[in-house]
Order: structure tokens, then C-alpha cells, then sequence
């Protein structure tokens, strides 16, 4: 669990892809302090295991390996050596919480579309999936490459956020550009919400005598309904 505050941004060193995995190694100062194989680091908002750590001093290298669904779904697929990514050591009990809740699992990328200064602070829209946008709300939390953001406007298929001086320099946004893909995570409480609200749990499916029985309508065949009243579509059973 983490809290979008970022602690730094971190240099990657090298990318290597492997046969099962893409090793990310990266130098941090900060967030190297105390940081030791098998901890939680958010890069960019995603949440990496330390696989090994080297180094004496001030700054230390991390590496940290990410499988392909992670590569694929997140911005790390363009990191590259000399690259700023935003970092963040996992949130201990009982500290502060600066930001919002934190999962570090990425729900998608977006496309920075607006990227502008507005007098002392900037402006930033992003083109987000469906899948992020149908949680984002009017001053609502949103986590933007690992940063906790409120949300100051939703569009049908884009968001804006304002970004302050000091956010614009203690994190790598300072590097990035109209165009350029960020990682996205929705506020888990939304997520929850609504879940809640909709009544839509994941349907159970059996298998009985080799054949699938399903709680939803096929072929013309009945289905098998909650007999309580947990949500305004259910009925007795048949």
C-alpha cells in the first residue's frame, strides 16, 4: 500500500529483457535507505518487488523484475537508460497519510493531450480508458504515474489535473510531454463503491456431470435466481 506522495525521482540504469521477466535496474537515494531485498517499491505507481540491491553510499542501484503483463500494461515498456521515473517506498503502519490509498496496481495508460503552464502551475489533461474513467470524479483522487492528484475536470473521454510548482519538481512530470503514456490507478474506495451500487459481482459458475451450469440466461433455458433480495433483479428460485 502506498499513499502518492513521491519520495523522489529515480535514474533507471539498464533494461533488460529477459526470457520470463524484464529486469528494470534503477539508482535511488532516498528511497534506498532502510529498502532491502523482498520490499515493496512503487515505480511510477507500480508496485515492484526488490529482487537485489548493490551498491555503498549515498545512492544504490535496485532492480526490480517485471513480468509481461506488467511490461505491457504500464509505461515502463518505454523506459530507458537515463529515464527519471517517480519513486516511493511502501506505506508503514501508522504514518502519515499524505495522498489517498494506493495499490500500485495500474488499471491502464494514458495519453497526455494538454500540457501547459497556467501562471505559477500547470495544467494537465490525459485521455484515459474506459476502464479508469468511469471512477473519476469532480475532486476526486486519481493516481498519475505513482502521484496522488485530485481530479479538476472530467470530460467523456479525458481528465485534467493541476499540477503545482513543487510537484512539477520533485517528480519526473517535469519530463514529460503532449503524447507521452502515464500510468493511471483509479481510488480503490470508487472501485468498491461501485461494486456496491451496481450489484454486479462476478458470476459463479459450477461444473457438475461435465456440464457448465451458469447464473446467467442461454439459449432460451431458465436460471437459477437468489431466492433472497439482494439486489432489485433478483427473484425466487423457479
Amino acid at each position: 500500500m502506498f499513499t502518492g506522495i513521491v519520495e523522489e525521482t529515480g535514474v533507471v540504469e539498464r533494461v533488460k529483457p529477459g526470457a520470463k521477466s524484464i529486469e528494470l535496474t534503477l539508482r535511488a537515494k532516498l528511497c534506498a535507505r532502510g529498502l532491502k531485498t523482498g520490499d515493496s517499491l512503487a515505480v511510477n505507481g507500480c508496485c515492484l518487488t526488490v529482487v537485489k540491491m548493490k551498491g555503498r553510499g549515498a545512492a544504490k542501484s535496485v532492480r526490480v523484475d517485471l513480468l509481461r503483463e506488467t511490461w505491457q500494461r504500464t509505461n515502463l515498456q518505454f523506459a530507458h537508460a537515463g529515464a527519471r521515473v517517480n519513486l516511493e517506498r511502501s506505506l508503514r503502519v501508522g504514518a502519515r497519510l499524505g495522498g489517498h490509498f494506493v495499490t500500485g496496481h495500474i488499471d491502464g495508460t494514458g495519453k497526455i493531450t494538454r500540457w501547459e503552464r497556467a501562471g505559477t502551475d500547470h495544467v494537465l489533461e490525459i485521455s484515459a480508458p474506459p476502464e479508469v474513467m468511469r471512477y473519476l470524479v469532480f475532486k476526486g483522487a486519481v493516481t498519475v504515474d505513482g502521484i496522488s492528484l485530485t481530479v479538476a475536470g472530467v470530460r467523456r473521454k479525458s481528465f485534467l489535473v493541476w499540477i503545482i510548482p513543487h510537484t512539477y519538481e520533485v517528480t519526473a512530470l517535469r519530463e514529460r510531454s503532449v503524447g507521452d503514456a502515464v500510468n493511471l490507478e483509479a481510488d480503490i474506495l470508487g472501485k468498491y463503491v461501485r461494486q456496491f451500487v451496481t450489484g454486479n459481482p462476478a458470476r459463479a459458475e459450477t461444473r457438475s456431470s461435465g456440464r457448465r451450469i451458469s447464473s446467467s440466461r442461454s439459449a432460451g433455458r431458465s436460471r437459477a435466481r437468489c431466492p433472497g433480495k439482494c439486489n432489485p433483479d433478483c427473484r425466487p428460485h423457479p
